[in-house]
């Protein structure tokens, strides 16, 4: 690493790239950051990034919007040494709508697609889809569908794109709920143990019965429906996916498709 950080000029870059960084050695904060950004960075101002303290490799980022995208890897407040190496793959082509042909089942959450009602008729939501989860739950799952979500071109509010240092949580969460169409929510043994989610949870459901019609999105992860029926009979009465029966981008394609259906 040459001088305090390491620069990346990732040039143009369309909505829906990921870029992959590979470290070697030491833990590193990895930024992912447009031209003003990098620019208030590298002149140690306050700045916003995508990305953040990377102790595994690689570390998957996704480009929020089309423009000019710089990459900065720093050990700042960290000790060590790191080598880093970046590739990006661009967005994956969007498919085209599968035909249903008769007889055919239709996936579960095809289902809510007919049956979803207007979204609250107020200005338009901010983002596409709240992913509510588990911290637990974040390797392996939640955080590779959070960018699979991205990959499809939705505006997601995901707690690592979207909490910086200092921000408040509550209210961070509170906006997130309310400015978005759509709560995905990871229902797993960890995420029925902890306040946070049940908080988030608790946000979506008083949208719901406020008018704003079916917006939550489960997802049942490492748990039965008796453990779900346990925690919510109300949740369990819900069509769901399951982690189990789908990877991670199935999922997120059948996520994609209930937001784009119109409402």
């Amino acid at each position: 690493m040459n001088g305090d950080f390491t620069h990346y000029d990732l040039g143009q870059q369309p909505k829906g790239s990921t870029v992959i960084v590979m470290l070697q050695g030491n833990s590193a904060n990895v930024r992912l950051l447009d031209g003003p950004n990098f620019s208030s960075f590298r002149n140690g101002r306050p700045h916003r990034y995508v990305g953040g303290l990377a102790k595994r490799s690689p570390v998957n980022l996704g480009v929020p919007s089309s423009g000019h995208w710089h990459l900065v890897v720093d050990l700042m407040g960290l000790g060590g040494s790191v080598r880093s190496s970046v590739r990006i793959e661009p967005p994956p082509p969007q498919p085209l709508p599968p035909i249903r042909e008769a007889g055919r089942p239709v996936s579960p959450l095809g289902r809510i697609v007919e049956n979803v009602d207007a979204i609250s008729p107020e200005a338009e939501k901010a983002y596409d889809v709240f992913v509510s989860h588990a911290s637990e739950d974040k390797d392996g799952f939640v955080r590779d569908l959070a960018l699979a979500l991205r990959r499809r071109g939705l505006e997601v509010w995901y707690d690592e794109f979207a909490l910086r240092v200092g921000d408040s949580l509550r209210r961070k969460i509170d906006a997130g709920v309310l400015s978005s169409r759509f709560g995905v929510v990871v229902l797993s043994p960890s995420f029925f143990a902890k306040n946070w989610p049940q908080y988030e949870l608790d946000g979506l459901v008083t949208r719901e019965m406020g008018g704003d019609g079916q917006i939550i999105l489960p997802i049942w992860h490492n748990v039965s429906q008796a453990e779900v029926a346990n925690y919510s009979p109300a949740l369990a009465d819900k069509v769901a996916l399951n982690s189990g029966d789908a990877d991670v981008e199935e999922i997120a394609s059948e996520i994609a498709e209930v937001v784009a259906a119109p409402d």
